[in-house]
């Protein structure tokens, strides 16, 4: 998972950098984010070394195998967080850096702990996994802005029928464990299915809505959507014969997604001379209305100087039938 959290990382860097890609940058970032997700992950294993042991899937990781100790992993950990946090601080920026802190703290302190006490748990672990893409943008960037949500949004919709799929096929071990997982209330599999396939046909507009917003061009728009449509097929397959082996394979379609989605928007995304083009086009409008203001000025001390001519010119009845004020032009507004 490690892995994965450095890719949505880089990859959001990449989508944030227009047209000139700092590759130094991309680095560090990589780098910093890397260090704060082993932290996070490391005192995950900390908290959860008794559960772990009870679960065939995780009794073999270092501290329940007593490996290494628990003082030796906490000290790891906290050097490894801190020192993550403080190089994206440095070659970054403290928007980066604080998202970073933010999202460990939420992951190893809400989440971690969130596990054993209800099946929410997964949603607010939806949530960690959408904060690293969104970290490598402001790291870019400098900012968080509506464009840069594609990426989050994808990796929060599709956790969801990822960890579902995972959940149903390892039951009994999260029972073993001690874990609350949505599946383990859901004998029939009818409701984890379901949420699985609600969250894969979440994923339709995202395509769209990258083209609309200027981050990628038209083909990323199908291709979303014909990748989204096969991740929704699979989980519809699940939701109808609730077996181990549909969701084994809703999960590998999983698996599949997030690398062929991400590499779609890099591929297609649109290089920033566009954004600067329609940025150039906002100019223009304002410039323009500037210019209309200006005239509105020049027309108003005009009209004044006239009013005076006719306040020296006409008798006090005519002076009477005269506007006592200039007529303003109707304001200029874009539609």
């Amino acid at each position: 998972m490690g892995m994965l959290v450095v890719a949505t990382s880089g990859t959001g860097f990449v989508l944030g950098s227009g047209s000139a890609v700092d590759f130094a940058g991309l680095c560090w970032t990589c780098a910093g984010t890397m260090m704060v997700a082993a932290s996070a992950s490391s005192l995950n294993q900390v908290f959860e070394i008794k559960n772990d042991a009870k679960m065939k899937r995780t009794r073999l990781r270092p501290l329940p195998s007593e490996r290494i100790t628990i003082p030796h992993a906490v000290t790891w950990a906290s050097t490894v967080g801190l020192a993550g946090t403080a190089l994206l601080a440095s070659k970054a920026n403290m928007l980066a850096a604080g998202l970073a802190a933010s999202n460990l703290i939420l992951y190893a302190f809400v989440y971690t702990p969130m596990k054993q006490i209800h099946p929410v748990n997964t949603w607010v672990g939806a949530v960690v996994g959408a904060i690293p893409p969104l970290l490598g943008w402001a790291a870019a960037s400098g900012q968080v802005s509506l464009n840069g949500m594609i990426l989050p949004a994808a990796l929060y919709f599709w956790q969801i029928p990822h960890f579902m799929a995972l959940a149903y096929m390892c039951r009994d071990d999260y029972a073993a464990g001690g874990f609350k997982m949505y599946s383990l209330a859901d004998a029939s599999g009818q409701r984890t299915a379901l949420v699985a396939l609600r969250n894969s046909l979440y994923l339709i507009p995202l395509g769209y809505l990258a083209y609309d917003w200027g981050v990628t061009s038209g083909w990323f728009c199908l291709e979303s959507s014909v990748l989204t449509l096969a991740i929704s097929a699979a989980a519809f397959s699940f939701y109808r014969d609730r077996t181990a082996q549909k969701a084994r394979r809703m999960f590998h379609a999983s698996l599949l997604y997030l690398p062929v989605f991400m590499t779609g928007l890099l591929v297609h995304r649109l290089p920033d001379n566009e954004q600067c083009i329609k940025e150039d086009n906002s100019a223009e409008i304002l410039s323009f209305l500037e210019t209309k203001d200006e005239e509105s000025e020049n027309l108003n001390e005009n009209e004044v100087l006239r009013s005076r001519v006719r306040k020296q010119a006409h008798p006090p009845v005519a002076y009477a039938s005269v506007a006592p004020f200039p007529f303003l032009p109707a304001p200029y507004t874009v539609p």
